[in-house]
């Protein structure tokens, strides 16, 4: 009498061996390769333009270059030269801050105002917004800059108007007192893009809070210092930040108007400018490469400050604390 067997097949019995790391591995890189395909372009314009001269450029810092002999090394001898032997290196740097503290929170508050007006607008609204955003694009190029100098030039548009209200108060491009105020003017000027930003921000606030705020008797400015700075501090930030490290960065704008010598009386002799005559002028490219990495460790500093000081006064709506 023949019996039914109860076993499964021996295949049942068997559990499926895990795959090997090196399998794992082998089907991950199989699955990215596409990816890095696609990334190879950025990766190689990294590395060729902006890391290579980087190691190159720490390097020269250390040594004498004039771009036509081999470099020499003298160690820390730019940094000390610069810090402790050249004055015009710290008037430099004086020029800069002064330039910065001045335009960064102009430029912003002009860029908030614009930005709230514009948010209450109705019809034409992205006319004005394309229109106010138009001198973003094109005062940073040398043309405008130039025109710009020509306004504020001696018997220039600004002077005229100014001598027609009663004030004689020159060419501000001769001036020493005034032209780096005309710079800082080209670049308020310049407001659209964090304007553009500001806009961006103030349409995600609630109207609710607005409503809840007048219900309770909030003018509108109560409105504004309790319920839009708070909520749009984020984007505050955001555009401070951006804005600061473009402003240690001016150029165009310094060299257009002095004529490239920082003047009158080095009175427009902003970092990057000075950094361009001691490397390309004077042919210190070994001194400038160590103006250049003092200037990527002061931004990196500011920027870390501004980091840290944020905790406790911008504000994030999916935060209980900062």
């Amino acid at each position: 009498m023949s019996t039914v067997s109860t076993r499964e097949p021996a295949s049942a019995d068997r559990t499926t061996a895990p795959e090997p790391p090196a399998g794992k591995r082998r089907r991950v890189r199989e699955k990215q390769w596409p990816a890095y395909v696609f990334l190879s372009p950025w990766m190689i314009g990294a590395g060729v333009l902006t890391l290579v001269p980087m190691v190159v450029s720490l390097y020269l810092s250390f040594t004498d270059y004039n771009l036509f002999d081999p470099p020499k090394w003298v160690g820390l001898r730019n940094y000390t030269e610069m810090l402790t032997e050249d004055p015009r290196y710290w008037r430099s740097v004086g020029t800069t801050l002064l330039y910065v503290v001045v335009a960064v929170p102009l430029k912003l508050a002009f860029a908030l105002a614009v930005a709230m007006l514009l948010k209450n607008l109705g019809r034409g609204r992205a006319f004005y917004r394309s229109a106010f955003y138009a001198p973003s694009l094109l005062g940073a190029s040398m043309s405008i800059a130039l025109v710009w100098k020509a306004l504020f030039n001696d018997g220039g548009s600004v002077d005229g108007v100014l001598s027609s209200i009663g004030i004689d108060a020159g060419g501000w491009v001769g001036n020493p007192d005034l032209a780096v105020f005309a710079i800082v003017l080209l670049t308020v000027w310049q407001f659209g893009a964090p304007m553009v930003i500001f806009l961006a921000g103030l349409q995600q606030i609630s109207p609710d809070l607005y409503e809840a705020a007048a219900l309770d008797g909030a003018g509108r400015r109560r409105q504004f210092v309790s319920i839009t700075v708070p909520m749009l501090s984020p984007v505050v930030f955001f555009n401070l930040v951006l804005e600061t490290i473009q402003s240690f960065q001016v150029f165009t704008p310094a060299f257009a108007i002095s004529g490239g010598d920082g003047g009158p009386a080095d009175s427009t002799m902003f970092y990057t400018l000075y950094l361009y005559e001691r490397g390309f002028t004077a042919s210190h490219m070994g001194y400038a490469s160590a103006m250049a990495w003092m200037l990527l460790i002061a931004i990196g500093l500011v920027t870390l400050i501004l980091f840290r000081t944020s905790r406790s006064w911008v504000f994030y709506a999916d935060e209980e604390s900062r």
